[in-house]
């Protein structure tokens, strides 16, 4: 069933929704299977096109977003039980990076090494500069939290390599991590060569 335009002039693609934009990207795809490699070639491009300034940001602006207030209502007495602030803090500072460390993931699964790769590399830069910020916060009750979570991203990328790729993207990562966080890169090795074995 063909649909009349209402008004030729209203831009409808400009006011639908995310969802409603895959709907109509699935649709043309079927009726036009000939368009599928150009729109590949756009979502590679798209989900490659991060860079480590951008996610280290990203991360940066997370973690120290959070504050006591954020702290106070996850830690104390609760109808489940206490919660210890400091178990409250590396919680909340975990999730902040969660969503991060999945698009990590993503784009590892998709084939995306280098995207990956890029996004790991901002993670442990945002932590690293998160590492140095005055909070009254979360991060003042888990301050270690940067320095293990910064490991914890890469020794996850690693893991999820093919074994055969293990080595060189712990070569790449690590070369790339001693320009950036010369004072974490001894650490960072250490976890990264656990996880290349």
């Amino acid at each position: 069933m063909k649909h009349k335009h209402p008004n030729p002039g209203l831009q409808v693609l400009d006011k639908t929704s995310p969802g409603e934009l895959a709907q109509v990207l699935h649709a043309l795809l079927k009726k036009h299977p000939d368009l599928k490699p150009e729109a590949e070639a756009i979502a590679v491009d798209l989900v490659s096109s991060s860079s480590v300034e951008e996610t280290a940001e990203e991360v940066l602006d997370a973690v120290t977003a959070l504050d006591l207030d954020s702290l106070n209502g996850r830690a104390g007495s609760h109808s489940w039980g206490y919660v210890e602030p400091t178990e409250a803090a590396w919680e909340l500072l975990d999730e902040a990076v969660e969503e991060v460390v999945a698009d990590m993931k993503r784009r590892m699964d998709l084939g995306l090494e280098t995207a990956a790769e890029t996004i790991c590399l901002g993670i442990v830069v945002g932590l690293h500069k998160a590492k140095n910020v005055v909070s009254d916060g979360p991060l003042a009750w888990a301050e270690d939290f940067p320095a293990e979570a910064a490991c914890n991203a890469v020794a996850e990328l690693i893991r999820m390599c093919p074994a055969e790729d293990r080595r060189a993207v712990h070569d790449r990562l690590m070369e790339a991590l001693a320009g950036l966080v010369p004072d974490w890169r001894e650490m960072i090795a250490q976890a990264a060569d656990r996880a290349s074995k």
